[in-house]
């Protein structure tokens, strides 16, 4: 009997150097490279957030990219959160 996955959504919050250096593009890269669903966005307050679904394992992969960003990027913290899939997400996108 095969074993299935529990996948699991993450909310992310990312502060330093994160806007202005292709962040959001990058992360989105990164997202679809690893198959998980979801988006992000950059705040009024200077950070970038994104929420993401998919199995733990690589939204923790994703988690330790967002620690690195793209390069220009100087991340200072990324604070998360672990909450129940929904399943609402098909792929991953930028919004505003």
């Amino acid at each position: 009997m095969a074993q299935t996955v529990e996948h699991r959504r993450v909310a992310v919050r990312v502060s330093g150097r994160v806007q202005g250096v292709g962040f959001r593009y990058a992360a989105m890269d990164a997202a679809q490279a690893l198959d998980v669903t979801g988006w992000v966005r950059n705040t009024h307050d200077g950070t970038v957030e994104l929420v993401a679904e998919g199995p733990e394992s690589r939204l923790q992969e994703l988690i330790a990219w967002c620690w690195r960003g793209p390069a220009g990027a100087r991340v200072n913290t990324v604070a998360t959160r672990w909450l129940p899939s929904t399943g609402e997400f098909v792929g991953f996108r930028i919004t505003y």
